[in-house]
């Protein structure tokens, strides 16, 4: 079969593969927030206890990041896949036999260290999948589909830890990701994704490859992401915490008002990755169209102080909905440009690299929210940082590339050509 005669069902097979990874990535993650009140209670965890675990997890991702971009450009997005799924199942798995919060750091750390796999192996595949002209569109629908782990895990969560406790809620999690990676090495024993090295001899082979150090676009990215993923990780690690402290809701009761925020993080990818994708299609510059939507973006998360004003916990939800909206819609953006302007050899390395600097952001930022909560300032100092993040980002963006080009504008993608 060559690549003009590929089937696209099976691309979008791939596709939903990947969000579906991204959907488990999510719901591993998140356990610990959703049911941090129960677990904090029975662990004796304090607040500054909480944002230490999340730091631990949050830089052994930013450390592992260094090593799993490299490692996704040579293996190739075939095996790292199933590599990264697998990894972190097992990881999430170990969560369930942790007592103290000594044995409960390494978990974390070792979570953070193997969804390092996340990124990197999302978006190097839907760049190697899709051609140029649909990635906006796929960026936006992963990005989208991903949410549905966000929205469903405060859903989901509190439901399988009534019968099982917590510990039971992290092994189920694990499990399925087991069960993900098996379907993928079913489904792709038969596929060529044409981005890995032909033979065991070249995957080894020496040959220096060209510094992505040296480039202005990725400092340009990194820089974005420090500042637009520090607002991503304070609310995907403190929102649950912000709604029971700010409105006591616990257990199931917190569920529904989390799903509606993250819902907008769905809605918002979506809609972004969409109208990218025409107005590019329309003929619209690259430049233009990535900027824009960034604008319109950083501009809807100014809102984000509102929230502790809102009258209740769905007023709340709703101001915080059109921010994980606003989030989602710039990260979709970020995440293409790094396609438009990276050599596909080097998409790996340039996407670990600058998560690293957003995971080093996030680190940051959920260790000195438990500091800035322990001393009683509350979030409205956090939530007036991250409302203005995005702004500094797109400056940061404007600075380093004031005019955006597609290095392979014109040029089709290498699709997988996939034998299902």
């Amino acid at each position: 079969m060559t690549e003009s005669t590929q089937p696209s069902f099976s691309r979008w097979f791939l596709f939903i593969m990947v969000a579906l990874a991204g959907i488990l990535a999510l719901v591993d993650r998140q356990i610990i927030s959703v049911l941090k009140p129960t677990m904090a209670a029975e662990l004796g965890w304090s607040d500054d206890d909480y944002g230490t675990l999340g730091a631990w997890f949050q830089g052994a991702m930013a450390v592992s990041l260094l090593a799993a971009g490299p490692l996704v450009d040579r293996i190739g997005v075939k095996w790292a896949n199933v590599v990264g799924v697998f990894a972190w199942s097992v990881a999430a798995m170990f969560h369930g036999l942790a007592h103290s919060l000594v044995q409960f750091t390494l978990c974390r750390i070792g979570l953070g260290a193997t969804e390092a796999m996340v990124t990197p192996t999302a978006i190097k595949t839907v760049a190697t999948i899709l051609p140029p002209n649909q990635r906006s569109a796929g960026f936006g629908l992963i990005n989208a589909i991903s949410s549905v782990g966000a929205i469903s895990a405060p859903i989901l969560i509190p439901f399988m830890a009534q019968p099982f406790g917590w510990r039971g809620a992290f092994v189920m999690a694990g499990a399925a990701g087991i069960l993900w990676s098996a379907v993928w090495i079913v489904s792709t024993r038969k596929a060529r994704f044409g981005d890995a090295p032909a033979t065991p001899a070249a995957a080894a082979s020496k040959t220096p490859r060209p510094s992505i150090l040296r480039d202005r676009a990725t400092w340009a990215i990194s820089g974005a992401k420090l500042l637009s993923d520090s607002t991503w990780w304070l609310l995907l690690f403190w929102m649950p915490d912000f709604l029971n402290r700010q409105y006591g809701l616990t257990g199931v009761a917190i569920g529904p008002p989390l799903a509606l925020a993250y819902a907008g993080g769905a809605v918002g990818a979506l809609i972004s990755g969409v109208i990218a994708t025409r107005m590019l299609n329309r003929g619209s510059p690259v430049n233009r169209v990535r900027k824009l939507a960034m604008l319109v973006s950083a501009l809807l998360v100014l809102v984000l102080p509102l929230a502790t004003q809102a009258g209740s916990a769905w007023g709340a939800a709703a101001i915080l909905a059109v921010v994980l909206a606003a989030h989602q819609g710039f990260s979709t953006n970020l995440f293409a440009l790094i396609a438009d302007v990276t050599d596909k050899p080097k998409i790996g390395r340039v996407t670990s690299f600058a998560a690293f600097w957003g995971n080093i952001g996030g680190m940051t930022i959920v260790k000195v929210a438990g500091l800035v909560l322990t001393a009683g300032l509350g979030y409205t100092p956090l939530f007036v940082f991250a409302g203005l993040s995005y702004l500094l980002a797109l400056a940061w963006i404007h600075i380093l590339l004031p005019r955006i080009r597609q290095v392979d504008a014109g040029s089709e993608a290498g699709p997988a050509v996939v034998h299902l």
